[in-house]
């Protein structure tokens, strides 16, 4: 017996590769503020459409418009805007220093910043936060401490984590920002599960985290929705969609088909899909999700629309899989420059200013660099004791490690 061969296998192929014409006339950027803004008990089958529609606040001459204009005060925006230029700094200085071998590993966030510093600034200060490895933004916008960050980057003998995890992956229970996995999708479900906890002792806080629009291709992914619809969790699910999950385009994980947010409407979440380089509608959709968790109304599916500008990590060469100089043209711009463009038209900046507060921010990263290195790093310095292994398995260490490591000489 013989069979038609099958003309409908299909494998997604990205618009460009190394050599091409940068080409992203497939990406349609609707007007600022057309979409509507709902009340936040509004029932999810009645926005089905946000999920396929792009949230925008910052037109094309970087003024506010529309309902989801979330009309911040002028410090609020300079706060945002110096905590974007702060994340930016301190990423150029770690990949410096990984490159002279003071660090074997590094991940940028270049063009995402608000992804990150928008929504740390409208969740509450005790909200916990379930990020992915590129939202050292969350910190930043928190004011934890540089110097400790690098400490971790570095494993040295401040590491707070001993030199357990990878570089960048950051855990602090003080600022809510809960430890990073190299597991990717672990961190959806573990968000779920503390927001049902939460809502199960009326503790008023919510949890939030972030996920890579690629690593919606996991289970952990599906299962977390199930679990956040069913028992209506107050937590926000944030999809970044940056186009590229290392060198595979948001097509492998089923981007070509749909928006990543259209998947939350198969489990009843209320999906909003926005500029995820607006700082403006970044800051008001999570506000959004943010009250209606609060008010008991349970979860919502954010896709952030982005752009990551740089490679995945210092492991990898986007030149390899993508055309050159991309990044520069990609169609929704650059937080940082949208943002200033913006204080700039409202009065309330200058060029003058936002050079200034750059050399600014380079010095308090360079001071928090040197003494950082004060403490150690890949190569110099002091290093943790090898007996530090067994601490911290136990809330109280028991016979049998004690044995152990009496045996190793400690």
């Amino acid at each position: 017996m013989t069979y038609p061969a099958n003309e409908g296998f299909h494998v997604p192929q990205p618009h460009g590769r190394p050599g091409d014409a940068i080409d992203f006339s497939h990406i349609s950027v609707p007007a600022a503020g057309i979409v509507s803004r709902p009340p936040i008990d509004v029932d999810p089958g009645a926005i089905r459409d946000h999920a396929y529609q792009l949230i925008r606040v910052l037109d094309g001459e970087c003024s506010a418009v529309g309902p989801w204009d979330p009309t911040l005060a002028p410090e609020i925006l300079l706060r945002g805007l110096r905590a974007m230029m702060l994340t930016r700094a301190y990423d150029s200085r770690m990949v410096r220093v990984q490159r002279q071998g003071k660090t074997s590993f590094y991940m940028k966030s270049t063009g995402e910043e608000a992804v990150a510093v928008a929504a740390a600034m409208a969740l509450d200060r005790a909200d916990m936060c379930f990020p992915t490895y590129r939202q050292q933004g969350l910190l930043v916008a928190r004011d934890w401490s540089l110097v400790d960050m690098m400490n971790q980057v570095y494993s040295n003998t401040h590491d707070r984590l001993k030199g357990r995890q990878m570089p960048v992956f950051y855990s602090s229970r003080e600022a809510a920002f809960f430890s990073i996995s190299g597991n990717l999708g672990t961190q959806y479900s573990q968000a779920v599960g503390w927001a049902m906890a939460s809502a199960s002792e009326n503790d008023p806080r919510i949890a939030a985290a972030w996920i890579g629009e690629g690593a919606t291709a996991e289970g952990d992914f599906h299962y977390a929705l199930t679990f956040a619809s069913v028992y209506q969790a107050p937590v926000i699910l944030n999809i970044v969609n940056n186009q590229w999950a290392i060198s595979s385009f948001s097509g492998i994980a089923g981007g070509e088909r749909t928006t990543f947010a259209a998947r939350g409407v198969g489990f009843g979440i209320p999906a909003l899909r926005v500029d995820g380089n607006d700082f403006l509608a970044v800051y008001a959709v999570t506000k959004w999700a943010r009250d209606r968790a609060r008010a008991g109304s349970g979860p919502t599916l954010i896709e952030l629309f982005t752009y990551r500008a740089e490679g995945h990590s210092t492991s990898d060469d986007p030149g390899k899989y993508r055309p050159d100089a991309e990044a520069a043209a990609w169609p929704l711009g650059d937080p940082i420059e949208r943002l200033r463009q913006h204080l700039v038209a409202l009065g309330h900046w200058s060029d003058e200013e936002h050079a200034a507060l750059g050399k600014v921010l380079a010095e308090e990263v360079r001071a928090a660099g040197k003494e950082a290195e004060s403490y150690g790093t890949l190569h110099d310095g002091d290093r943790l004791s090898a007996a530090s292994m067994f601490d911290d398995v136990y809330k109280e260490m028991p016979k049998h490690l004690k044995i152990q490591r009496a045996q190793a000489g400690f």
